[in-house]
């Protein structure tokens, strides 16, 4: 996720809360036999009815004859198997670590047997529904409102949800018991929010933006000598954008450079222009030359919800990854596996192909949304294709949000997801203050507060100012603590929420902070309608992901294995100088930190006056990086000896 042009996703279902997660890594919503009593002795799907289809927001029943789509998920042939193993494979204490499987292997293993899958069709065909695709995965149906009632035992009725009216459970919805172990959980029996079922084109760039300036070429370079002092000094100009020679450095490549290791990079859509920008970038910044098929797409037959999602602001989103990738690990393979939308099911669908193919050892994704938006029986399905990757020895990295706390967004604390999946790496943000000859300075947590330059020039209006934006973090509420934080991450955080210890994130952290952010090139559409390449400085925990990401792929390369789950490795490192413990003061308690930005207002050129505020550093709205773990930072960012602390 980016402080601009954010990659949120459009979630496929909506709750308020989902009841807690159990398991060693706190696993996901167990299969349907795990479940409680349902009617007639079937076996209740948890999660399947939203929080909010209470009786007070009940609006009646849905018409019979209206249609529904959903996706039955399949458990496969040994769920807690899959789990155990998963867990297994990726602990470094474990005899069976790094003791991957093929797809192949995993799906002879773990995967669905043909008698589940013909069972479970045969059962929806019954209840009237039409079988519309499957995979391995799932099964998906769709039918009208009586059929998909007949066969979920559950009656669907319309509810208010704030000021608009959504389809719902009444219950939660069922299967057969005799089908108990083949059904994980079935999804888009509620309908919030609404998902464009039409096929669409993509649109073309996306619209033209530009940094003004002065600029620092390394932190400190420009010193803002005629602005006004902030916290007591002379403060220095933004940089223009690091590259990925400062990267390399102070994040400890150490010669490394992905060489044999492919990284996947999923979202919404495909920029049509990602090729000739991604050569472009790599020769303007210094980076390698791409090799033949180093930089590659797979993109869906169609996209739908263009408009919804917002099509071309996704373009941004792989420019960004995929330059960010190549730029700290030059040899690396990147494949970017295109979602035919934002939602749940064509992202997931996305996850599922790296996974089925296993196209690659790492995956980057930069996008979510916050915790409350998410239902168990989404969270089950995101967390069986996290540990079928486990198990294959791939990674999945997550960004862990640009809002902070998400109060200023939502009114409420809490995290993003899926970056609060106990199978995935959360990724948290910094500041980062690159010196001259590429050296490492500081970071802080990434946290911005913004104060305007009074109009006589003579101060900050309102400083420190108002925040803007920060690293995501904080505390689950449903999903409990994994074995590999204990001991890691004090009970103060974990028990944030109550009694029970819950998962917090991120954990681990990179550059993420727009005003000490990364240099991009991207083709652009612009006010008088030219389309053309530019370059921009941009940031965010969509940053932070890939460069992570990335370092991953340098720490496989000398590893000379894939790493695959990386958590329990990463937390095994915790508290030692392979990383820099981040705080928010990093040159003293009583040094607060700024820099001077300089912007265009209508964000392209000078037409219309330039805007030039004070951005303070290390302010994340109630969240604090400090010595030891962090809901900013995690256990920090990648030290000089990260990398080579693979190396076998």
């Amino acid at each position: 996720m980016r402080s601009t042009r954010t990659g949120r996703r459009t979630l496929g279902v909506m709750a308020a809360t989902l009841p807690l997660l159990t398991g060693a890594f706190a696993l996901a919503i167990p299969p349907a036999q795990a479940a409680g009593p349902a009617p007639g002795g079937r076996s209740a799907l948890e999660g399947t009815q939203p929080s909010w289809a209470t009786a007070s927001a009940d609006q009646g029943a849905v018409a019979p004859s209206a249609k529904v789509n959903a996706r039955v998920y399949l458990a496969g042939r040994d769920a807690k198997g899959l789990s155990s193993y998963a867990e297994a494979v990726s602990d470094p204490r474990s005899s069976a670590y790094g003791k991957y499987l093929s797809p192949a292997e995993a799906r002879a293993r773990f995967g669905p047997t043909a008698d589940q899958i013909g069972a479970v069709t045969q059962w929806l065909r019954q209840a009237g529904l039409t079988v519309t695709g499957s995979d391995q995965h799932y099964i998906s149906v769709s039918g009208d409102v009586a059929a998909a009632e007949r066969a979920f035992a559950t009656q669907l009725r319309d509810y208010r949800k704030g000021d608009k009216v959504y389809r719902a459970p009444a219950r939660t919805a069922s299967a057969p018991a005799d089908l108990a172990g083949a059904v994980l959980t079935v999804t888009g029996l509620d309908d919030a929010p609404h998902r464009s079922a039409h096929q669409d084109t993509l649109p073309g760039p996306g619209a033209g933006f530009r940094n003004a300036g002065p600029f620092s070429t390394y932190f400190g370079s420009n010193v803002a000598k005629t602005l006004p002092d902030a916290n007591g000094t002379k403060i220095p100009y933004a940089v223009k954008g690091y590259t990925g020679r400062q990267l390399r450095a102070v994040y400890g490549a150490n010669g490394y450079t992905g060489q044999g290791v492919t990284v996947a990079i999923t979202d919404a859509y495909a920029s049509p222009t990602i090729a000739q920008d991604a050569r472009q970038y790599a020769q303007r910044n210094g980076d390698k030359a791409y090799r033949p098929n180093q930089l590659r797409q797979v993109v869906p037959a169609d996209y739908t919800a263009t408009e919804e999602c917002d099509a071309s602001g996704w373009y941004g989103e792989e420019t960004l990854d995929v330059e960010a990738v190549h730029a700290v690990a030059p040899d690396a393979g990147i494949v970017y596996v295109a979602g035919a939308s934002c939602n749940d099911p064509d992202l997931l669908d996305a996850l599922n192909k790296v996974v089925d193919s296993r196209l690659a050892d790492i995956v980057s994704n930069s996008w979510g949304d916050i915790e409350a938006n998410e239902t168990p029986d989404v969270a089950a399905a995101y967390d069986q294709t996290f540990k079928l990757g486990a198990v294959e020895g791939i990674g999945f990295y997550f960004s862990s949000g640009d809002d902070g706390d998400e109060v200023a967004n939502t009114g409420k604390k809490q995290v993003d997801t899926p970056a609060n999946s106990a199978w995935v790496t959360a990724v948290g943000g910094t500041s980062l203050a690159v010196g001259k000859g590429d050296t490492y300075q500081f970071e802080t947590g990434w946290g911005t507060l913004k104060a305007p330059l009074s109009a006589d020039g003579t101060s900050w209006t309102g400083f420190p100012g108002v925040y803007t934006s920060g690293a995501g973090g904080g505390t689950s509420s449903t999903v409990a603590q994994p074995a590999y934080q204990r001991g890691v991450v004090p009970d103060s955080l974990a028990k944030a929420n109550g009694a029970a210890r819950m998962r917090t994130v991120p954990d681990i952290a990179a550059i993420a902070d727009p005003n000490t952010g990364f240099l991009v090139g991207q083709t652009q559409t612009w006010p008088d309608g030219s389309v053309s390449y530019d370059e921009y400085r941009i940031g965010g925990t969509s940053l932070a992901a890939p460069v992570i990401a990335a370092v991953q792929a340098l720490a496989q390369q000398a590893r000379h294995l894939p790493i695959g789950f990386a958590n329990p490795a990463i937390y095994a490192r915790s508290g030692t100088p392979l990383y820099h413990d981040v705080t928010d003061h990093p040159l003293g308690k009583d040094r607060d930190l700024a820099v001077a930005r300089v912007d265009f207002a209508n964000t392209v050129d000078a037409a219309d006056g330039l805007l030039t505020s004070v951005r303070s550093l290390g302010k994340d709205s109630s969240l604090a990086a400090v010595r030891g773990y962090d809901v900013v930072t995690g256990v920090g960012s990648p030290g000089p000896g990260y990398v080579s602390s693979y190396r076998r």
